[in-house]
């Protein structure tokens, strides 16, 4: 496995148990839906909670800066799908987690609750 790729699976294992602490039920993990991916699909109180992680080495760039217009209109459409798929009912929150450092150092951890909104005019 590419080490970015090791990061990433690090990352998004310590953002699983950080929501696993603040009460939220994890659904299910890296969940392709077309040619987008959910990292994490839980359950927080009466919603269906959609979860971005992005994970970085250092904080020499932004990790937010890869959350994009684009990349933002991708999760929004996954979504969509996961719910129309599943019949699900619940209202939708989009969540970002940020993990910066690497399994052998010292690392941080941000979690975004409710960090953006589907995009106006609902799915696209």
């Amino acid at each position: 496995m590419a080490k970015h790729n090791e990061i990433g699976a690090w990352g998004e294992s310590l953002a699983r148990d950080l929501l696993i602490t603040k009460g939220y039920a994890i659904v299910g993990t890296n969940i392709s839906i077309g040619k987008n991916e959910l990292d994490i699909v839980a359950m927080k109180d009466d919603r269906i909670v959609f979860v971005e992680v992005k994970t970085r080495s250092d904080d020499f760039d932004d990790p937010l800066n890869a959350l994009d217009t684009a990349k933002i209109r991708h999760l929004t459409r996954a979504a969509d799908s996961y719910v129309r798929a599943y019949n699900i009912p619940h209202e939708i929150q989009f969540d970002v987690i940020v993990v910066i450092g690497t399994p052998e150092g010292e690392h941080t951890i941000t979690h975004y609750a409710d960090a953006f909104r589907a995009p106006i005019g609902g799915f696209i």
